[in-house]
């Protein structure tokens, strides 16, 4: 068993959201905004999310999750924030949708589960963990030989720090103060060095914008806020 790779603070910060992970309109509608962006360009990654088998770390109450499942996917969402599992799995009692959550660790799901998935997903997580290293590891070790790994997170450079922080937390309150730590942030060089000692290869980097007005998500390539980044395990 592995010491947990995870803050008691964030743990507890994302606990408390937990009611409000499907309000469209609440602290968390961010991710109902960007979910489309980003479930698309899952797919488009792995050509087909139909009868893959899929793993998402940091599922959180399961947007993400769900909507994988619903593309035909079969779906394990995994997180430690107790509270939002009990939302997800509700959820999925609401929608119908079959979705597997656990809580655990994505280090020691992955001691048990080497090679398991077809594709993994880690979408904005890392940038909320200790040792992010050591999440895209775990990610490596679950994927199966020529399978998929997702990532996204946010960028750290003076550009992020505006736009994430002050305007998205202070100005424009797209999300609630306090959601994201700074000097947690992850360059996409940084990730991909991660990606590479964990012996998988980079296959793709987009960045991701944002019109407050609107609400929409686009893809773009300035990666120099949030961004993705999939990888593949050599067969």
């Amino acid at each position: 068993m592995h010491t947990a790779n995870a803050s008691p603070a964030e743990l507890d910060k994302f606990g408390a959201l937990a009611s409000n992970w499907w309000d469209p309109q609440g602290d968390l509608k961010t991710l109902h905004d960007i979910n489309p962006l980003r479930l698309d360009w899952i797919r488009d990654q792995a050509d087909t999310l139909d009868q893959k088998k899929i793993l998402d770390i940091g599922c959180g109450g399961g947007l993400l999750t769900e909507a994988m499942a619903a593309e035909g996917a079969q779906v394990t969402g995994i997180d430690l924030a107790k509270p939002s599992l009990q939302v997800a799995r509700l959820h999925g009692h609401e929608s119908g949708v079959q979705v597997q959550y656990e809580c655990i660790s994505a280090e020691d799901y992955a001691s048990q589960h080497p090679g398991a998935f077809d594709v993994v997903t880690c979408m904005e997580l890392l940038e909320h963990v200790p040792d992010p290293a050591a999440i895209v590891q775990a990610c490596a070790t679950l994927v199966r030989p020529g399978g998929l790994v997702c990532f996204s997170t946010l960028n750290r450079n003076p550009k992020s720090f505006a736009l994430a922080i002050v305007a998205a937390e202070y100005l424009l309150r797209m999300v609630p103060r306090g959601t994201h730590d700074y000097r947690q942030f992850i360059t996409p060089s940084e990730l991909a060095a991660a990606a590479r000692q964990s012996g998988l290869d980079v296959t793709n980097l987009c960045g991701i914008q944002y019109q407050p007005i609107t609400r929409l998500y686009q893809l773009c390539q300035d990666t120099g806020v949030n961004y993705m980044m999939a990888a593949r395990r050599p067969d």
